[in-house]
């Protein structure tokens, strides 16, 4: 009896399966579960289950990069593939070729991952929306220079706004090449700075031909775009993601045109609006200021100098007057406090108290005031109010009775 190694076995159970025809194209319908995306390579692992059973399966980068939406866990889908043996471990698994939202269509539920995705960072938020300039000079066109969008666009412009310059920027608007190339235009205006306001936009067509609206890169050009953007992508009944982050929605190229452009009648009419106003108030100034230089022409200043200067001469006169009074009362005040707080030094001078009887004793230049501090022979000065006896101690009596 042969013995196997396990990778032999392995190796058997894979080439049985891979050489079974009905193993070889599977469709199978599931539900998504232990989801992984294998961000570095690319591959998508998953679990693929029914109520009763399931299946491991794996969606290799080559087929996955093909994916119009994102695989969640709890997503139902239909998908094709062939099952094998993954020999190193020994397990069974699906390998899957394509894969399809089960009871919608791919691009519509990518069309709705992104929305959501988008709405939840703030892309769509009211607050940044930038307004649309009243009277733009320059305006910028994002479309095909070939579709019926384009001659709608410019034939509106030029007989509502003929004084408007339109900067065209044609761009592939369906197919591969398309989503990159708007988003390209985008930036280019932005970077440019050579429109007030962009236009981007193409006619009406199924949900394929307007696929390139829904691209991310492209929602977040337009949202860091710096000049306001106006979206008119389809008909009114086609919604993009574009037209959801961009500033303004149109509901067609031709109504994006209009929403950018003031009719020129109405233009004409607001200039000779502002013109009647500005000659109005120009009229008002003229004649307010022709009152004011009569007014003054009429004064009695003008029409008799004498007068007015006799009359300035009198509130000189009365100035001076009020000046030299209230300096002299000034000088008083000042008088009275220096006479009062004379006496008052006069009253606690020393040469008051001695005045009265007393004399101060000094020894060596300085005030004796008590009896311990001389001593028998001591040189002593006594000031009188009319002189000075110099004396020396001969006899001295104390008294010990405290004060």
């Amino acid at each position: 009896m042969a013995v196997l190694t396990v990778s032999q076995l392995n190796f058997y159970i894979k080439s049985l399966m891979d050489n079974d025809s009905n193993l070889k194209t599977v469709y199978l319908k599931g539900e998504i579960s232990n989801y992984t995306d294998h961000y570095r390579t690319g591959h998508l692992y998953m679990s693929l289950k029914d109520e009763k059973a399931a299946v491991k399966a794996v969606m290799f980068a080559g087929n996955a990069s093909r994916l119009k939406f994102r695989p969640e866990d709890g997503m139902r889908v239909l998908v094709r593939g062939y099952v094998s043996v993954y020999s190193v471990t020994g397990q069974y698994q699906f390998y899957i070729e394509d894969m399809q939202p089960d009871g919608i269509g791919a691009l519509s539920m990518a069309y709705e991952q992104l929305k959501r995705k988008l709405e939840n960072e703030g892309l769509f938020d009211e607050h940044h929306k930038k307004p649309i300039p009243e009277y733009p000079m320059r305006i910028g066109v994002i479309t095909s220079p070939t579709g019926a969008a384009v001659q709608d666009i410019c034939r509106i412009l030029s007989r509502r706004y003929p004084i408007g310059e339109i900067i065209m920027c044609p761009v592939q608007v369906q197919g591969e090449n398309a989503a990159p190339q708007l988003t390209e235009a985008i930036k280019r205006f932005d970077r440019l700075k050579c429109a007030d306001v962009i236009i981007i936009g193409r006619g009406g067509g199924s949900i394929e031909d307007l696929w390139a609206f829904n691209d991310e890169k492209l929602a977040r050009a337009i949202y860091s775009c710096s000049i306001p953007v106006v979206s008119g992508v389809g008909h009114e009944t086609d919604f993009t993601i574009c037209d959801f982050v961009a500033d303004v929605r149109a509901s067609t190229p031709s109504a994006a045109a209009e929403l950018v452009s003031p009719e020129e009648g109405e233009l004409l009419g607001n200039l000779l609006f502002y013109r009647q106003r500005l000659e109005d108030e120009i009229s008002s100034v003229l004649n307010d200021a022709r009152n004011r230089l009569d007014r003054i022409a009429s004064s009695k200043v003008l029409r008799d100098k004498t007068e007015f200067i006799r009359t300035k001469q009198m509130d000189l006169d009365m100035l001076s007057s009020r000046l030299d009074n209230a300096y002299k009362s000034m000088v008083m005040k000042k008088k009275n406090e220096f006479i009062g707080l004379s006496s008052r030094l006069d009253t606690l001078s020393p040469l008051k108290v001695l005045s009265r009887g007393y004399a101060a004793v000094a020894k060596e230049n300085k005030i004796i005031s008590s009896a311990n501090d001389l001593y028998m022979g001591d040189h002593i000065s006594v000031r009188f109010k009319d002189g000075t006896a110099e004396c020396t101690v001969n006899e001295m009596e104390v008294n010990d009775e405290k004060s």
